[in-house]
């Protein structure tokens, strides 16, 4: 009796492995997958239904980019219910800018998770998308945190398939004869993702060689371990510069290491891009008596009588009290 196809077992090992303490609990909790029809994600429901039978419940989530796009996510519903899975259909309407996009839907994730009461949602992120997500970060320019990538595990949510390539995916369905759905977006030169996807990387692996992406990968995980140590020193020095009132001392933020530094002010000032975090540091170490910072949220921050405080965008006093 042979077994199941080479790329069927990977994905069901990388499943079993990511769910090992799962499975060693005496009630077994309901597990979620993000499920969109496609390669990677029909791949790892069925892995997921195969190693967690009965308890499985697949959220689709339609975003309404397309007239079609309810019909696609139902028919998406119907194929989980096949693979043995319970179904839902998250209404996640949002326009196509990706962040924002991206935002809505893990805020309909996490409500699903809560009311089927799933303590883990799995998401069918590869190797390949690791790699993409690298690349873009360093054309943003953006620091090790963002070249570390996309984490396996954060919260509720896991990502098994980030050692999986999207080639033994789409093998997995195709060996197991499953249907999967090729989402049309995947195609479309405006999103960022989908350039580097189609163009960028297939010239990289032609230049440098065809393990461009499992090296990019491997740069994610081996980036992702010194970001980890880094983010952790940070937030231990971050209490001693942070004032009762919310202020940072700007001789404290200026002794402490570049990296530290530029750690707390971002932590200080939660969804700052680069150039605000940039801009937040100069007031540190650069200070000339400029101006405010816009930050997200509405607010400003100032430097005040060696403290760095914030107030609403519309007051108009320089100071934070």
């Amino acid at each position: 009796m042979t077994g199941p196809h080479p790329s069927v077992a990977a994905v069901r090992h990388a499943v079993r492995t990511c769910l090992a303490d799962c499975l060693a609990e005496v009630h077994r909790p309901p597990i979620a997958v993000a499920y969109s029809g496609g390669a990677d994600s029909t791949a790892l429901l069925a892995a997921t239904c195969f190693e967690w039978p009965g308890e499985v419940v697949a959220f689709v989530a339609d975003q309404h980019w397309h007239d079609g796009s309810t019909a696609v996510a139902q028919a998406a519903a119907a194929r989980a219910c096949s693979l043995g899975a319970a179904a839902e259909v998250l209404d996640a309407p949002s326009d196509r800018d990706e962040a924002a996009a991206r935002g809505v839907r893990y805020a309909a994730l996490d409500a699903a998770a809560v009311r089927h009461g799933c303590g883990v949602v799995l998401l069918g992120h590869t190797r390949d998308d690791q790699a993409e997500t690298v690349l873009l970060g360093l054309a943003r320019g953006s620091g090790a945190r963002s070249l570390a990538g996309m984490a396996a595990r954060r919260g509720i949510y896991r990502r098994p398939l980030l050692g999986i390539s999207r080639a033994t995916t789409r093998e997995a369905c195709t060996a197991s004869g499953l249907e999967v759905y090729d989402d049309p977006a995947n195609l479309d030169p405006r999103f960022a993702r989908t350039r580097v996807r189609n163009a960028a990387l297939p010239a990289l692996a032609e230049a440098l060689g065809r393990d461009i992406t499992v090296n990019l990968a491997r740069s994610a995980e081996l980036l992702r371990d010194d970001a980890d140590l880094l983010d952790g020193l940070a937030a231990e020095a971050a209490p001693a510069v942070t004032g009762a009132d919310g202020s940072l001392d700007a001789d404290g933020l200026a002794a402490l290491p570049p990296a530290l530094r530029r750690r707390v002010l971002r932590g200080w000032a939660p969804g700052s891009n680069a150039a605000q975090v940039a801009a937040l540091d100069a007031l540190v170490v650069s200070w000339r008596g400029q101006g405010p910072v816009a930050l997200p949220g509405g607010t400003r921050a100032s430097r005040v009588s060696g403290r760095i405080g914030r107030v609403p965008c519309p007051d108009e006093r320089n100071d934070f009290a």
